[in-house]
């Protein structure tokens, strides 16, 4: 996931860098490149999260799933 990251803001800082201005480059960047790419790492980092959270207090993962455990007779 991070090889994508790293090539986004490759190719953002590129395309900044080739911009007429330096306002319009520096825009560029944060809008193209830097809020787009913290997105995406907050989301794709949920589950992560979710399953050190979990670890953190002491369950794994299935346990904190309450459909893991139902009968398939309901």
């Amino acid at each position: 996931m991070y090889i994508i990251a790293i090539a986004w803001l490759y190719v953002v800082m590129v395309v900044a860098i080739a911009d007429t201005t330096i306002v319009g480059g520096a825009l560029t960047f944060v809008f193209w490149g830097l809020a787009p790419l913290a997105l995406f790492l907050w989301l794709f980092g949920t589950p992560a999260r979710r399953r050190n959270a979990a670890r953190a207090r002491g369950k794994t993962p299935s346990e904190d799933n309450d459909r893991a455990e139902s009968d398939g007779g309901q």
